[in-house]
């Protein structure tokens, strides 16, 4: 049999999210199409047809390029909805991960909403990695819970390299083995809550005081608002760019606490690099992060209605001591196994089975 076509948009080569999710896809033989600009989508959905899949993830580049007027943005829109239209009238299937409830800044809200509502119309399945994303999306579009398929997030074990001890990776950015370091993980942008970090922390005794790690790309204009929230007065170790995969083991190595403190939030990459590292975590209280990771005794969490206060409460306790009685027992070990149940290949797997699962399924209109 010809190998089946697989449509990946937007397949960006460096996300190990996506490259984890298709070792067990190509493993089975599918021939994967990989597009970036939205020109060489519409080429790839041309070539699908009975058998075939395309699997949309990010729906950013289709209505929210930050070069995009509103009339291109709705020509752009049309022109998606006609070539998926067309593929699916000739027998190809729509897969569709709901990463965000929305894009990130989004310019064009309501052309975003009105692409979303088309998605979860037409397409055969769709992939939520949080338990709870139908109520976390129904304010803005309704999804079909016949068609919603949860596949958690893979974790990274083997992904990024782990040969660096804690000591060795502490003493490379000059900190020692009592200092007490909270990381911030990824790119620094206003809705990932850096300012409510920094807010909790100098809420803080200056002698209670955890030392910053923060690394990520960064803007400018985002730089240099983080460097007018830390001032003079806190301590931070700071890599304003993309963190090379050899020294990722680095940050978190050298961390006793990631923190995530977005203001929204549907899914986190870097949460299941934290585990895999074995690093503890705390996140924002809302209903749909407890509804995924609620059991989770590695996980701790500040209340969203007080979120500096409450926040700093968190830290305050977890830096009371050294690491090993900061945490519940076993809290590091706790995340490490949580993140070998997730094991990229056996979630990869379980995504393979959905992609040949949808396409038995014929399609000859759209819905």
């Amino acid at each position: 049999m010809p190998d089946r076509q697989l449509a990946v948009f937007p397949a960006y080569r460096d996300n190990p999210y996506l490259n984890l999710m298709l070792l067990a896809p190509r493993a089975r033989g599918w021939h994967v199409l990989e597009s970036l600009r939205f020109e060489a989508l519409e080429q790839h959905l041309g070539r699908l047809g009975t058998g075939d899949v395309f699997h949309m993830h990010w729906t950013a580049p289709i209505v929210q390029r930050t070069d995009d007027d509103l009339h291109t943005a709705r020509t752009r829109l049309d022109r998606f909805r006609t070539a998926v239209d067309a593929a699916r009238g000739r027998g190809a299937s729509l897969v569709w991960t709901v990463h965000n409830v929305l894009p990130h800044d989004a310019r064009h809200l309501e052309l975003e909403v009105e692409l979303n509502r088309y998605l979860a119309e037409v397409a055969d399945a769709v992939h939520v990695m949080n338990v709870a994303t139908v109520a976390a999306v129904a304010p803005h579009y309704p999804l079909d819970p016949a068609r919603v398929v949860h596949i958690p997030h893979p974790s990274y074990q083997g992904v990024y390299p782990g040969s660096t001890t804690r000591d060795d990776a502490r003493a490379s950015f000059g900190l020692g083995p009592d200092d007490h370091a909270v990381l911030a993980f990824g790119q620094m942008r206003p809705y990932k809550g850096l300012d409510v970090l920094v807010d909790a922390v100098r809420r803080l005794p200056a002698d209670q005081r955890p030392v910053l790690l923060l690394a990520g790309r960064t803007s400018e204009d985002d730089r240099a608002e983080i460097d007018r929230l830390l001032g003079d007065d806190l301590r931070a170790v700071r890599e304003h760019d993309h963190v090379d995969d050899v020294d990722v083991q680095r940050w978190f190595r050298t961390a006793d606490t990631a923190v995530f403190p977005y203001r929204r939030v549907l899914n986190s990459g870097s949460l299941h690099l934290a585990a895999s590292f074995g690093v503890p975590a705390v996140l924002p209280d809302e209903a749909h992060l407890r509804a995924e990771f609620g059991d989770e005794g590695w996980i701790r969490w500040f209340d969203t209605g007080d979120a500096a206060g409450s926040l700093a409460g968190v830290l305050g306790a977890v830096g009371d001591g050294v690491v090993g009685d900061t945490w519940p027992a076993g809290a590091g070990r706790s995340a490490t196994e949580f993140s070998r149940r997730l094991a990229p290949f056996q979630v990869s797997r379980r995504y393979a089975d959905l992609l040949d699962q949808v396409s038995d399924v014929p399609r000859t209109t759209a819905r």
